[in-house]
């Protein structure tokens, strides 16, 4: 494999895992988290492939997908004070 073709390879790998984790963590579709992951700034650094993002484990891509993700996610969700 060329170089280009394992960060290729890393990137898809490490989207896939975001994708379960949000499925798990959030209770999303499979076409939510997919839409909000490749819109997200997380993933367009993950795809520039000369900061070296993607060589990084994807639980750690994915803590920092959640922190954009987590104050969207809040603001939609029903306040349930009493």
């Amino acid at each position: 494999m060329t170089k280009k073709q394992i960060q290729n390879f890393l990137v898809a790998f490490t989207t896939d895992r975001m994708t379960e984790y949000m499925i798990e963590d959030y209770n999303v579709t499979l076409s939510d988290a997919l839409k909000f992951i490749y819109n997200s700034n997380t993933y367009a650094k993950l795809s520039q492939t000369e900061n070296g993002l993607y060589s990084q484990s994807p639980a750690y891509v994915y803590e920092l997908l959640e922190k954009e993700y987590l104050p969207q996610h809040n603001a939609t969700e029903p306040n349930h004070h009493i």
